[in-house]
């Protein structure tokens, strides 16, 4: 649940038209727009926008999506936004940093279902893990990309401050089944079996090497695992 490690981005000055340009600073003077990168003065009205931005990530997310390759180039994806080729590089200073903006995107819907799958009831370690290999059949291509640590790592998005806080709520699912001397390193090997089983189902490579195989079947397999009490653990 790790995503790939990566800093923070920011508006970058290169290329595109003006109606491109992601207001920094709108200054309204009688019937006139100012555009100005200018602090707030007084009753002057200042209108932050994101709109590019937003257009652009969701562009990249739908082909992404519709070709499974993170090789859509900024021309083509802002094509599909509907701005000028220049438009990326103005919020996004590479490939990679637009990248690491839809991986966060991915990212952020992958917690929400897991979250939402979690109950609190006793079956919740196996839905969320059933429900984390059901996200990589639907979007092979994202979850893919999530994970791509050589094409996002220092790319922007900040992606730890998702998927770090994803991999503590595991843990804190391990504790509430029972006392365990090491919860962190349970969680740790139920992720590295369910993410293993994702990967392979959401590729077909499972399917090929055990025809008829079910991951519903293995998922379960490795959850009981990660669950039962071992020597060490309080009150065996």
């Amino acid at each position: 649940m790790l995503a790939a490690r990566d800093a923070g981005s920011r508006p970058h000055d290169e290329g595109g038209t003006d109606e491109d340009v992601p207001t920094q600073g709108v200054r309204q003077s009688g019937s006139h727009v100012h555009r100005q990168c200018l602090p707030e003065v007084g009753d002057t009205v200042y209108v932050q926008t994101a709109k590019t931005r937003t257009a652009l990530v969701r562009a990249g997310v739908e082909l992404l999506e519709e070709t499974g390759s993170p090789d859509v180039g900024l021309r083509e994806i802002a094509r599909r936004a509907g701005v000028s080729h220049g438009a990326p590089r103005r919020w996004f200073p590479t490939h990679r940093s637009l990248l690491a903006a839809v991986a966060r995107d991915g990212l952020e819907d992958l917690s929400s279902e897991l979250m939402h799958a979690a109950d609190g009831s006793f079956g919740t370690v196996l839905r969320v893990a059933s429900e984390y290999v059901a996200f990589a059949r639907r979007r092979p291509a994202m979850f893919a990309l999530i994970f791509r640590h050589d094409l996002l790592e220092g790319a922007g998005a900040d992606l730890r401050s998702t998927s770090q806080p994803l991999f503590t709520w595991l843990v804190s699912l391990i504790e509430q089944r029972g006392a365990v001397v090491d919860p962190e390193s349970r969680a740790a090997e139920l992720w590295v079996g369910v993410h293993g089983i994702a990967m392979l189902s959401s590729t077909g490579a499972l399917g090929l090497a055990v025809p008829g195989i079910d991951d519903r079947t293995l998922v379960e397999r490795i959850v009981a695992n990660s669950l039962r009490p071992s020597p060490g653990d309080p009150d065996r």
